[in-house]
């Protein structure tokens, strides 16, 4: 028989033996296709959210050729790349500053002939809503000229045409509770405009913002400024101007060049497509060193990818495990006509190319059918629409015969399993007595150990090549392991009921059986267990990094009305009535030497100071600051940073929360329900010391046997005639030592507070003290509509009062990004659960049968195979886990290895690189889905006896 006609044959035998057990098929076709079909749709989803340089382009210009802008360096030479992006002042040229006086440019001489502009210029702006007032920004652009199309797409009503017409972003609308039709009042000038249409920014689908024609916002309002003194004007951008060249021309580079030379810096839509050679961009010698390398395809995409092909394989390599053993008979009856054993192991493997071709072509078909079904969801989720479904062939055809590939890889140890078993066994049905390997275990120890080696050495080194290699050798020798795992678990049965012993016995005498399956599972967790491992971890790192402005679950209520005695009751009343606020608020008061630098701050030297002066030494000065910090950071551990890092000596060297009004001295006037509600010191004694006049100090640093050293400086303003008049003469200096209440370390992390002073103590030391707001304890955070009410109320109370609440530590793209993976790894985890349940259920439907026929009751054969499940499931999730965790952790030491690096660079750096283990995730993966697999396969099992086809 030659080569080729036995092939067709095998792949004849397999197509129909896959069309005869359809239920199977579909199991490993579903297997195959459900990690293509996730490769295929993150690929296109990547491909379309990636915009390409023209897409870019039309975001920034529409369907304009050039946007020329000043840079604000006056009429002087510039250089720039052809991207319009970077660019600089030539090598030579007289050194500038922003604040030197400039001749204006004549932007619009610069513009080749021929051409049609359109000018742009944004505002900040305070705006009415429904809820009450926002603030967002305002462009002036003429959005219903047809250069803007791609740029700014209306979306319901009419582009705005008179200059008292508006048009708003979608996202606005949502936020300020309104629609096409209504009224917007910006505040200051109180110009009324209305909302005409709802418009979208393709790029920025998120945007909050408003658009007018040119002149309709900016001019009345500098006009109604000059006018009124009590109006401020208008913080108005410089004009930026969109530029369509002559006719079949466009903007040129030596159009652009020209445009340099008059200091505008110019963005062209052919000339950043198709750039000049570097020999004709005078800047391209100084921009090669800019240009860095691509590092898109992180550390844990890699490993990732590689643990995904691994995957892939032991997932559908159970499958035709099962499907070689029930067909053992037709195999058999090959050898028996003359077929040789490469014979009987090419229709197995026939059978894993044409069910992995299947595979490949229904996930590669779904990826695509659920991309364009969910696009809008991605686009939303994403903040931009996409221009085109970007597909890249040789990707997608990569990626189909990665299926294709894995099917054959995983019927390929079936395969050799099924050409070794005799014409005999095959044709009684007989599993003969084969016993498990006794090398294989150890091989898998010794991989196991290699692999973990492996990972930590390339975690440490840096090598991101040797983490994702020695992660899958880890998992290839934790596989090798299995049968002797599978084994000792028939030793643990002993002393449980009939049910579950039996399961367990079961699974360690049929080895060849549970092993694969146990193997499936212990795939689909592992990634699972990864990438929630690495994700928690970074969750932790960002959120330890962040630096709160409040402390969490409060929100501060401030004025920035100077006079003596503000009444802040109505801004209360304002804050308790529309923000979810508890219990009553804490006042919040500021004390200052001298007059005050916020009032007298024009002249040098024209106000006073205060401040708590730092003792020197140990426990005071931070060690890593200063003479010896570098030398230091060589030596020390990552924790041992970290605590040096929240010692009080060093908490405030980083950085200074200021958010009470007050100065870098962190000097707060308040009580003891300061204490409380925002400190959050419940301490009778600190209380009691607060009462008795005594501050209480959150950093101890600054405190010395008890003590600290507060010197003011007094310092008053000729222009400060009242209290100039009450203290004459020079400034002078007061030292005073006052005996303070040391808070606990944990307390000098507090935002914006570094002293409570109390108000008689101040009065005491001839300080000036102001009530300026007070802090509300919440009950959860306020919605868009709450905050924008209470900011109209706010403006009704008068005192120029606002109100604010801590910014939460923001999720980085990359930690969206695993958050999602991690997601669809659980999905996967609960699909490969329920595939291996039904296979389970087919390879021991003999054994189901047998304990009918010997009377057992329904209930038995469904717990039996329920218990047989439950046994591969919460093994597979155990080895899963461990599995998982070598990758999340060397991956964690790579970026420790960064960390250090950049903080022995530079100590006041944070080096904290937490692995974090995500417990609820492993929870979930430990109880419910072996809980939700036994289920299912107790649902699935008959509870009626069928009759068996004696084999022979």
């Amino acid at each position: 028989m030659s080569l080729f006609p036995g092939w067709r044959a095998a792949f004849r035998i397999a197509r129909r033996d896959a069309l005869r057990a359809k239920g199977r098929s579909a199991l490993v076709v579903a297997m195959i296709a459900l990690p293509v079909l996730g490769v295929t749709a993150a690929d296109l989803t990547y491909r379309s959210a990636l915009p390409t340089a023209a897409e870019e382009l039309t975001a920034d210009l529409g369907a304009a050729d050039a946007l020329f802008v000043d840079q604000g360096m006056g009429p002087v030479p510039l250089w720039q790349m052809p991207d319009g992006i970077m660019w600089q002042t030539p090598d030579g040229a007289p050194e500038t500053f922003y604040d030197d006086e400039r001749k204006p440019v004549d932007v619009p001489a610069t513009f080749p002939k021929g051409s049609r502009s359109l000018t742009e210029q944004s505002v900040p702006a305070s705006v009415t809503t429904r809820h009450g007032i926002t603030d967002t920004q305002i462009t002036e652009l003429a959005v219903a000229d047809p250069m803007l199309r791609g740029r700014v797409e209306l979306t319901e009503g009419s582009y705005p045409k008179a200059k008292d017409e508006i048009a708003a972003t979608g996202a606005f609308l949502k936020a300020a509770g309104l629609s096409v039709g209504d009224r917007v009042t910006v505040r200051g000038p109180q110009q009324e405009y209305t909302l005409t249409g709802a418009v979208e920014l393709p790029a920025e689908l998120k945007n909050e913002s408003l658009f007018a024609v040119p002149g309709a916002v900016i001019a009345p309002w500098q006009k109604t400024a000059d006018g009124d003194g009590r109006i401020l004007p208008p913080q108005a951008s410089g004009v930026k101007w969109l530029v369509q060249g002559p006719p079949g021309a466009g903007v040129t580079w030596p159009d652009i060049l020209a445009a340099n030379e008059k200091g505008v810096v110019v963005r062209a839509r052919q000339v950043a497509l198709d750039p000049p050679p570097d020999s004709e961009v005078p800047m391209a010698v100084y921009a090669r060193g800019w240009t860095g390398s691509d590092t898109e395809l992180t550390a844990a995409v890699l490993t990732v990818a590689a643990m995904a092909l691994l995957e892939i394989v032991l997932l559908a390599g159970p499958a035709f495990a099962v499907g070689a053993r029930r067909s053992r008979r037709q195999l058999g009856l090959v050898g028996s006509c003359g077929g040789t054993r490469g014979q009987v192991r090419a229709v197995v493997l026939a059978g894993g190319a044409v069910l992995g071709g299947v595979g490949a072509v229904v996930g590669v078909g779904a990826g695509f059918g659920l991309t364009v079904l969910f696009r809008p969801m991605i686009e939303e989720f994403s903040g931009r629409r996409f221009g085109e479904l970007t597909v890249h062939p040789g990707e997608i055809l990569a990626i189909a015969v990665l299926g294709l590939v894995t099917g054959v890889l995983a019927a390929l140890a079936p395969a050799i399993v099924a050409g070794r078993q005799s014409v005999l066994e095959s044709l009684t049905g007989r599993r003969g007595s084969r016993r498990s390997s006794r090398v294989l275990p150890v091989v898998g120890t010794v991989v196991l150990a290699v692999g973990v080696a492996l990972a930590v050495y390339g975690g440490l080194s840096g090598n991101t090549r040797l983490v994702a290699g020695g992660s899958v050798l880890a998992e290839l020798g934790l596989l090798g392991c299995i049968p002797v795992i599978v084994g000792f678990l028939g030793r643990l049965g002993r002393r449980l009921p009939l049910t579950p012993r039996i399961a367990l016995r079961d699974a360690a005498r049929n080895r060849g059986r549970t092993a694969p399956a146990v193997a499936a599972v212990m795939a689909a967790v592992a990634g699972s267990v990864a990438i929630a491992t690495y994700t928690a971890s970074t969750t932790a790192e960002q959120a330890y990094d962040h630096r709160p402005n409040l402390t969490a679950g409060t929100a501060a209520l401030m004025t920035a009305d100077t006079a003596e005695k503000p009444d802040l009751s109505r801004a209360r009343a304002a804050v308790e009535q529309h923000y979810p606020v508890s219990g009553a608020p804490a006042r919040v008061g500021r004390a200052w030497a001298g007059s005050d630098c916020s009032v007298y701050y024009e002249e040098e030297d024209g106000c006073g100071t205060l401040e708590i002066v730092k003792p020197t030494g140990e426990g005071h000065s931070c060690p890593l600051k200063g003479k010896g910090a570098k030398e230091l950071a060589l030596r020390i551990s990552a924790d041992e940073h970290k605590r040096l890092m929240n010692s009080p000596a060093c908490v405030d060297e980083d950085s200074i929360t200021i958010a009470f009004g007050n100065d870098d001295n962190k000097i707060v006037i308040g009580d003891t329900a300061l204490l409380t509600s925002y400190v959050k010191l419940d301490d009778p004694e600190a209380a009691k010391a607060l009462a008795a006049g005594t501050p209480v100090l959150l950093n101890s640093a600054y405190a010395k046997d008890g003590e600290i050293t507060l010197r003011a400086r007094h310092v008053y303003n000729e222009r400060d005639k009242e209290n100039r008049a009450r203290h004459p003469g020079e400034p002078r200096t007061t030292t005073d030592r006052l005996k303070v209440y040391v808070a606990p370390d944990s307390y000098a992390t507090t935002p914006g507070i570094r002293m409570v002073l109390p108000q008689k103590t101040a009065d005491r030391l001839g300080l000036h003290s102001q009530e300026t707001g007070s802090v509300h304890t919440l009950t959860r955070e306020p919605t868009d509509a709450e905050q924008q009410a209470a900011d109209a109320a706010l403006e009704q109370a008068g005192n120029q009062a606002y109100v604010w609440t801590g910014s939460p530590a923001e999720q980085g793209d990359d930690a969206v990004v695993l958050l999602i993976l991690a997601l669809f790894a659980g999905v996967v985890t609960l699909g490969a659960a329920a595939i291996t349940t039904g296979l389970s259920k087919a390879d021991a439907e003999a054994d189901l049968t047998t304990l009918s026929a010997v009377g057992a009751p329904p209930g038995v054969r469904r717990s039996l195979s329920g218990f047989q499940c439950l046994v591969v499931a919460l093994t597979g999730v155990l080895l899963g886990t461990a599995a998982g965790i070598v990758p999340a952790v060397a991956l964690r030491l790579t970026d420790l290895r960064e960390a250090l690096k950049v903080m022995r660079d530079d100590p006041m750096e944070s080096a904290y690189t937490p692995i974090v283990m995500p417990w609820p995730t492993i929870a979930l993966l430990a109880l419910v889905v072996p809980v939700l697999a036994g289920l299912l396969a107790a649902a699935l099992t008959g509870s009626r006896q069928k009759l068996a086809r004696r084999a022979g």
